[in-house]
């Protein structure tokens, strides 16, 4: 049985209701170990669980296409960067990958290509294909030939300065050789640990009594992660150099030519690659490295397909994720035997119950799995899994551990029941008709959503605050130190005529009691996107909170707008929400059933009187004749496809629609516009055709 088989994944049979709720629950589950593996270097579960877990999120994203939540995994990259090191903002975004798992991926890849370019199939289109090295993403800028800044990928928007450990590291130079260096170079590539080296690390910590690493991975990001470098400078830890970020001068027109300067500038280089021109060519690739895996000196997890040359890179330009010009194709899942010794039911920040399967301890892939989720209470009766099984569990590419299926019950199995009431609070737990996932009707009074939310409140993409992790909201909670979002910006306060004032607890002191004071203080300020997405409103995201902060501008534009939605589901300000491109009517219905809840509009009052949200800034793009302009496609366009105009359009500061209304900028239409072009007309909207729009992005236009 084929974990990605389509009756694996029952997409089919999904309605939109469920298809919904499924994708909530994916994209809270993916983010959860997404940190964990990224950010603390701590993954609970298994490489192939995790990639059937995001295969099933963009299976279900295909074909409800409108229910793609802002938060969803195919547009969030990596996870934010760990405290302990200083921040870094990558001046190029750092963008994960997309992932292939069969043949028919690459080919969907390759037709996506060339239908983004409008190359017909005789046109040529190079790729370059490349071993995916299991390590960690790592940035080294030289200036004037010289390493002055390395930092992990982080989030991909904002790393970790790492600088002094990597110039312990052998294979990377700290000046380079070669000729015509740029004045600024930027190099991308993978710190890894070969499999010898890390036998040889596990046997010398074994021998001493110390901890062994699960994997070569594990071990390259904690070394490397090590806050004094006389550590990471014992470990043998290497550097493969594959891409540029920012270069100050253009240094090649290809990806091959990029590979033949970074040798030359003395990097080493993930071999072998090859350069491919069709599906057949990548394919062998593939079956010819998968058979070589083990012969390597290094883990990999697949291989990579890039396009070759950089003029055809810069059309395709990236998603919120990842470069649209590259993709992953992942080898098999890695599958284990081991019991299941129970099913635990965990309950998330919008109240949905997930059972989670604890299991026997046991090795897949190279790391330890002891907890698997096990999706919903449909996934456990269609599997029949239960407590006491024997059960085959799964390791594919990255992280997560999935149950594939149940090879025998226990003596004393009997078939899971989901419970009808929130093991934390005790409110009645419902499935609604048409979801898939059960939920705690407690709302705020349920403990484990309220603590969730805080901790979703006070995260690295919300409103930061150094010192005030998980534990430390856990404890506070529990204390009733903080109930709500506005009592962080009070502690300090409250703090003052405590009879148990925070520095005299345990773990706590003078200095770091006024460290976290002074982190508190220092986020009262706080950008409108950052805002929205600390609200932790059910399916907005990083994206969709963005999209939402550029829409509106500011707080109370934004506010105002909402109750309105709230208040009339068919009215101008429901027209202008979902009109708003990538967001359809159920993220509106999300975004309106918050507003209407009187306690969800309480704790808004309340931190008006503690914080301020600062007005949403456009991109900065100069001398861009579409910079803050809302603009609409429709038709067939010939110069390029719609989706290379609008991404055209958004990297120039423009804002894309999905209809027209009485605040677009321009309507333009390519072939066959249909009745976009009469409503435009209608409301006095400029209406643009293809040469037009051309003349219009090179300056010309009205």
């Amino acid at each position: 049985m084929s974990l990605f088989s389509p009756d694996s994944l029952s997409v089919d049979r999904l309605t939109p209701g469920e298809a919904a709720g499924e994708l909530a629950r994916l994209a809270a589950l993916i983010a959860h170990h997404d940190r964990l593996y990224h950010q603390l270097d701590t993954p609970e579960l298994s490489d192939s669980e995790y990639d059937a877990l995001v295969r099933r999120n963009t299976a279900i994203e295909a074909r409800f296409p409108l229910l793609v939540r802002s938060d969803s995994p195919s547009r969030r990259v990596g996870a934010a960067p760990a405290a302990g090191f200083r921040k870094v903002v990558h001046t190029v975004p750092m963008l994960s990958l997309g992932n292939a798992f069969a043949e028919a991926d690459v080919a969907e890849f390759l037709a996506r290509l060339r239908r983004f370019l409008t190359l017909d199939d005789g046109d040529e289109l190079a790729l370059v294909a490349e071993p995916k090295i299991d390590g960690l993403s790592c940035s080294l800028r030289y200036e004037r030939g010289r390493l002055a800044l390395a930092a992990t990928r982080g989030d991909g928007v904002e790393g970790e300065d790492v600088t002094r450990n990597v110039l312990t590291i052998k294979d990377i130079p700290h000046v380079l050789s070669g000729a015509d260096v740029p004045g600024v170079l930027e190099v991308r590539g993978e710190v890894y640990m070969s499999r010898a080296d890390f036998l040889a690390l596990n046997r010398d910590r074994s021998a001493l009594g110390g901890e062994i690493f699960a994997n070569p991975r594990n071990a390259a990001a904690g070394s490397l992660r090590q806050l004094n470098p006389e550590v990471t400078a014992s470990r043998p830890l290497r550097f493969f150099g594959y891409a540029l970020g920012e270069v100050s001068e253009s240094v090649a027109a290809s990806h091959c030519e990029v590979r033949r300067r970074l040798a030359d500038w003395g990097f080493h280089l993930n071999e072998p690659a090859r350069t491919c021109r069709d599906l057949a060519g990548l394919v062998a690739y593939y079956r010819e490295i998968e058979a070589r895996r083990a012969e390597l000196p290094f883990d990999i997890d697949g291989v990579v397909y890039k396009v070759d040359r950089y003029d055809l890179r810069e059309r395709l330009g990236n998603t919120a994720k990842g470069p649209r010009w590259a993709i992953a194709h992942k080898f098999p899942a890695e599958q284990a035997c081991t019991r299941l010794l129970k099913i635990s039911i965990q309950v998330g920040r919008t109240g949905a119950l997930t059972p989670v399967a604890e299991l026997e301890p046991v090795t897949v892939g190279g790391v330890m799995v002891s907890r698997a989720t096990l999706h919903n209470e449909d996934e456990i009766a269609r599997k029949d899994v239960r407590a006491g099984d024997l059960v085959v569990v799964q390791r594919a590419g990255d992280v997560i551990p999935q149950i594939v299926r149940a090879l025998e019950h226990g003596a004393d199995s009997v078939p899971f029941s989901m419970p009808d009431r929130c093991p934390d609070c005790g409110s009645q737990a419902v499935r609604e008709d048409g979801e898939v996932v059960r939920r705690c009707t407690g709302g705020l009074i349920c403990p484990a959503q309220a603590l969730e939310r805080l901790r979703h409140f006070v995260s690295r993409d919300a409103f930061d605050i150094e010192g005030l992790g998980e534990k430390i909201i856990a404890e506070f909670w529990a204390e009733k130190l903080i109930e709500r979002p506005g009592d962080i910006f009070r502690l300090a306060a409250r703090d003052q005529g405590s009879l148990k004032p925070l520095r005299k607890r345990a773990g706590w002191g003078d200095k770091s009691a006024a460290n976290l004071f002074a982190a508190i203080e220092a986020r009262r300020t706080i950008a409108l996107e950052r805002f929205i997405f600390a609200l932790g409103i059910r399916q907005i995201g990083q994206a969709t909170a963005r999209l939402l902060a550029r829409t509106y501008g500011t707080y109370a534009r934004w506010r105002a707008a909402m109750l309105a939605v709230a208040d009339d589901r068919q009215g101008p300000a429901w027209v202008e929400l979902t009109g708003i491109d990538q967001i359809g009517a159920v993220v509106a219905g999300d975004l309106a059933e918050f507003f209407a809840e009187p306690h969800n509009l309480a704790v808004l009052d309340d931190l008006a009187l503690e914080i301020a949200v600062t007005d949403a800034e456009l991109p900065k793009v100069a001398d861009s004749p579409v910079a803050g302009k809302t603009l609409v496609f429709t038709g067939t366009l010939a110069a390029m496809s719609r989706g290379e105009a609008k991404a055209r359009a958004e990297s120039l500061g423009a804002k894309v629609a999905g209809s027209v209304s009485a605040k677009t900028d321009f309507l333009v239409v390519g072939a066959d516009a249909g009745s976009k072009a009469a409503k435009a007309a209608a409301l006095g909207v400029t209406v643009l055709d293809e040469p037009a729009w051309l003349a219009l992005l090179k300056g010309d236009g009205p």
